[in-house]
């Protein structure tokens, strides 16, 4: 909790008049009891009609005073803890945003979704309450103990009695419910993932009539949250009623033996009435506590889940911060070998090769191969374990990253599209691109076709994700996109999966005429996409099982030999 403190900082004047409002108010709630028992004892007992105007004019004053100075706080603690809430949502953001790729797979998408909205508003909850409450349950509870034994010691020890009561039952609900509310946002993390599965497959899953299925998994996500979540309010729910027992209790004994002081003359009728006005003050600050301490279970719980991820240091950077003004494009790889953990096996494993600029690398290999892994290590969006990834003679690592990624035009395996025009989403990466870039790399693409037949051209608004169009029209904007960098190398990770053999021997052939300087390694899964690259890499394993030209390979490699065989039978197959 300390941690998040900070973001309380530039919020201080929020922070500082808040409490200090607070103490107003506590001050006005303090007098009003003593006035009351003026009024009754000074006024209505001796007729003094004239006290009870004047007293009466006063009570009413400190009420309104009382009342600025509760809005007042009320106000200022909102504001601390609304802008509190949006910079922490922020710095969480831009922290996740800093992930590398091994960082983000710690977490799934409905954890991070969870930190960002439920944990942070949880968080904004409790400063907003103690802001309010930390200050003046503690100063009306000691103010009305001091106020009470003024008035009457004896009846005092009363009130002192009752307080460790209501300590203990603190104690103990608060014991019990912590553990519950980090259960309930775990659980609540897993909502949110079924959730966000669901959503972002839901064609899928009425394509293969799975609605029932996954309705039946997202049931028992939500039943677990629901259980937990009981448990807990149930806990929380115990709260109100103990703690009203132990008040009424108390408030019977002050009148019983109250009573009784006045009846022999001890305690005047007003005295005995602002005592139980102090009483009743006491019980309450201390049920606000109570309540302050159920949200400090809540706010414990998510506090430790946001810094969760504002622990984790952001992806590496180089220490030397200058641009990169040239790239040719030349990249080796020297015995690298990589593991997603120290635990795992090797992904890759002694993998050595190189591409020269301007030359066109294929990498063909089955699932799990570690073709993805391998080309991810470019772009350093993961650091080998073992051996050095260079480009243009420098290890990547010491290469500052963003000036690194500006220079490589990649393509993920899965097709990321944002909502937005096509034109926005062409130039994502340089939001300053001319029409004509756009054009240009769209037709290298062999997407500006398609494009111009829509009503809007390239101001066509997307769907989410892009599902207003094929997988293929999804792959060539993305090519679009990566091409209108003029990246020194390209990286094609299966992106051509989804086009037809025409298609892709256009873009091929763009590539090798405009962009005929640009280094370009592509994953493909078809051993006509590889045909016409310069250099091939077989990979098996995590190891380079064989490399070479396509002629070379299909003489040399059993490995090539068999990916062809077995693609030539099923052309056999599809075309009869």
């Amino acid at each position: 909790m300390r941690k998040l403190i900070r973001y309380l900082k530039p919020h201080w004047l929020f922070v500082l008049f808040a409490p200090l409002l607070m103490v107003l108010e506590v001050a006005m709630d303090l007098l009003q009891p003593r006035l009351m028992a003026s009024i009754i004892d000074e006024g209505v007992m001796k007729g003094n009609l004239s006290l009870v105007q004047s007293t009466g004019s006063w009570m009413l004053l400190v009420a309104f005073i009382g009342l600025l100075g509760g809005i007042g706080c009320t106000i200022f603690a909102s504001y601390a803890s609304v802008y509190f809430a949006a910079d922490l949502r922020e710095d969480l953001y831009k922290r996740v945003q800093s992930f590398a790729f091994k960082q983000l797979d710690r977490f799934s998408g409905g954890q991070l979704v969870t930190r960002l909205t439920n944990d942070v508003t949880q968080l904004q909850l409790f400063v907003e309450m103690i802001l309010k409450i930390f200050v003046r349950s503690p100063l009306l509870t000691i103010g009305s103990i001091i106020m009470a034994i003024m008035i009457s010691p004896k009846l005092a020890i009363i009130l002192i009695a009752s307080v460790p009561l209501l300590f203990i039952v603190l104690f103990l609900l608060i014991r019990y419910a912590f553990p519950l509310f980090s259960k309930v946002q775990e659980k609540l993390d897993g909502v949110n993932n079924v959730l966000q599965e669901n959503l972002r497959g839901m064609r899928l899953v009425k394509a293969f009539v799975r609605g029932d299925f996954e309705q039946k998994k997202f049931r028992e996500q939500n039943t677990n949250y629901t259980e937990f979540a009981v448990k807990a309010f149930r806990i929380m729910a115990l709260n109100m009623p103990v703690m009203m027992l132990i008040m009424n209790i108390t408030i019977v004994a002050v009148l019983w033996f109250g009573a009784g002081q006045t009846w022999t003359g001890n305690l005047p009728v007003g005295e005995l009435v602002a005592f139980i006005n102090y009483v009743t003050q006491v019980l309450f600050s201390l049920l606000m506590a109570g309540m302050l301490m159920m949200a400090v279970s809540r706010a414990k719980a998510s506090a430790d889940r946001v810094n969760e991820v504002l622990i984790i240091e952001p992806e590496r950077q180089s220490s030397v911060v200058q641009p990169i003004d040239h790239v040719r494009g030349h990249i080796e790889f020297n015995n690298v070998s990589f593991a997603y953990d120290k635990d795992q096996d090797l992904i890759l494993d002694a993998v050595s090769f190189e591409a020269k600029p301007g030359q066109t690398l294929a990498i063909l290999g089955a699932a799990g191969a570690g073709k993805s892994t391998l080309i991810q290590l470019i772009p350093g969006l993961y650091e080998a374990t073992e051996g050095t990834v260079l480009l243009d003679g420098k290890n990547v690592l010491d290469l500052p990253l963003d000036e690194l990624r500006k220079h490589i035009g990649y393509v993920l395996q899965e097709t990321i599209l944002f909502s937005g025009t096509i034109y926005e989403n062409i130039s994502f990466g340089k939001s300053d691109a001319t029409q004509e870039e756009v054009d240009a790399a769209a037709k290298a693409a062999q997407a500006h076709e398609f494009i111009s037949r829509m009503p809007n051209g390239y101001e066509t608004n997307l769907g989410q994700r892009g599902v207003n169009l094929s997988g293929g029209q999804k792959q060539r904007i993305a090519i679009a996109r990566a091409l209108l960098l003029n990246p020194a190398i390209l990286i094609l990770d299966d992106s051509t999966s989804a086009v037809d053999v025409k298609t892709e021997t256009a873009i091929q052939k763009a590539l090798k005429t405009e962009w005929r300087h640009t280094t370009c390694i592509f994953i493909a899964q078809r051993i006509s996409s590889v045909v016409e690259a310069d250099h091939i890499i077989v990979m098996e394993n995590g190891k380079i099982a064989a490399e070479g030209k396509h002629k070379q390979l299909l003489e040399e490699s059993a490995l090539y030999q068999d990916i062809f065989a077995s693609q030539q039978r099923k052309e056999e197959i599809v075309h009869g």
